[in-house]
């Protein structure tokens, strides 16, 4: 028998309720998966970092203290004008190594001495914020770091005066995600530490607080 309007539109309800459930499961899943990311650096900051920089620097209340914001990875790939799979491999390797899924960058404008064109892919971003980027800084400062060659430490010169702290890798096989069997072009990245300091003095002492190795000025660094 044919069904009355009445019940056609009792299964469409059903239908509605069903899909918005399992868009809210899908949500909870999302949320569960990012609660479940290891969080060891982020519970330092709070239980030891924080403290500290409270004691050295005065601060009347601990959410003066500065904090981590985002990590922001740029990954240029010049050479893509003349082969364009070089794009796709920067874009599995960043993935790769940061967990996330990068995005294409393009060109605003054409250069014609490079051969480029508006419009053509020239490099991946990505940008990581919360559990994911305590999770990649821990294992940034004991895994990857250790690895960099002839490492002497991070130069503590290269913050931009507003508490942001830049830094340039020149081979992305310091990653232990990166199997260096299949590498096939030796690509850099540079990477931005964002604070919410006020000045360099005070995003310095928070990243050293969560572990980078910095050196002195006066000492040679790895850069």
């Amino acid at each position: 028998m044919a069904k009355t309007k009445q019940e056609k539109k009792k299964d469409e309800a059903g239908s509605n309720k069903k899909g918005k459930g399992a868009d809210q499961s899908n949500k909870a899943d999302a949320n569960f998966v990012e609660e479940k990311v290891p969080v060891r650096l982020k519970q330092s900051y709070n239980e030891k970092v924080v403290p500290e920089l409270v004691k050295k620097f005065s601060y009347k209340n601990k959410m003066q203290a500065p904090r981590l914001e985002k990590i922001c990875f740029n990954m240029g790939v010049g050479e893509a004008v003349n082969d364009s799979k070089l794009i796709d491999m920067a874009a599995r390797e960043m993935e790769s190594i940061i967990g996330q899924k990068p995005s294409i960058v393009k060109a605003r404008k054409s250069v014609s001495n490079f051969k480029l064109r508006e419009g053509m892919p020239i490099g991946v971003r990505a940008t990581l914020r919360n559990a994911r980027m305590f999770e990649f800084l821990d294992r940034f400062i004991n895994i990857s770091v250790p690895r960099i060659r002839d490492f002497k430490g991070l130069g503590d010169r290269s913050f931009d005066g507003r508490g942001n702290y830049t830094l340039g890798i020149k081979e992305q096989v310091i990653f232990p995600e990166i199997n260096v069997d299949n590498v096939t072009k030796v690509l850099g990245m540079d990477m931005t530490f964002v604070t919410t300091a006020k000045t360099d003095e005070e995003a310095l002492e928070l990243l050293k607080q969560l572990g980078m190795p910095f050196v002195k000025k006066d000492a040679p660094a790895n850069q």
